[in-house]
């Protein structure tokens, strides 16, 4: 369970959150108990290897960082609405000085808006408050969109797992293991 899941939307360059309206701008917040069957939906549909609803459960009794992001609520519409789809989430657990980064993912239909880079900000932040000192991560050897979406924020490939993650007919797929160092120098581009 200690595998950074990246189901990344690398082409969101055009996403500006400082060009959208308050009120349209998508929300993250931590996850509930209540959220794992949407979670667990979206993972079923990003993945040929989804984590189980057990590995949610299991994540959030350990007190991991855990946060989903929610499309934004319309705006002018009356009570009661629906719930506002999820976009994505992210885990992440903490250790001494560090964060181990999980799973990130975003739902296969809200890809290239720059999610991914959304999360991945939010969860420097949150590192950092939470005083750790390094951010890392796994990612599939194959996972070409997530290594470069990590390599532009300055993760640096600093070792590798091998046959880490399951694959097609029963192989195993190495692990890039990935960190990126959150001290002033380490990650602050990512934040402009």
């Amino acid at each position: 369970m200690s595998s950074a899941r990246a189901r990344v939307d690398e082409a969101g360059e055009h996403f500006s959150a400082a060009a959208a309206p308050a009120a349209a701008m998508p929300a993250l917040r931590a996850m509930r108990v209540a959220d794992l069957d949407g979670v667990a939906a979206i993972e079923n549909r990003a993945y040929a290897f989804p984590w189980s609803r057990g590995n949610f459960v299991d994540s959030l009794a350990a007190g991991y960082l855990a946060r989903v992001l929610l499309a934004p609520e319309p705006a002018g519409t009356a009570r009661p609405v629906p719930p506002p789809p999820l976009l994505g989430y992210y885990l992440a657990m903490p250790g001494v000085e560090e964060m181990h980064l999980l799973n990130l993912t975003v739902a296969p239909e809200y890809e290239h808006r720059g999610h991914a880079r959304s999360m991945l900000r939010h969860l420097v932040v949150a590192s950092r408050e939470a005083g750790a000192r390094t951010l890392w991560l796994e990612v599939r050897e194959s996972n070409l969109r997530a290594r470069q979406l990590y390599e532009r924020w300055g993760f640096q490939a600093v070792g590798l797992r091998k046959g880490y993650y399951p694959a097609a007919q029963g192989q195993r797929e190495h692990a890039i293991v990935m960190s990126l160092p959150l001290t002033a120098d380490g990650a602050d581009h990512a934040l402009e």
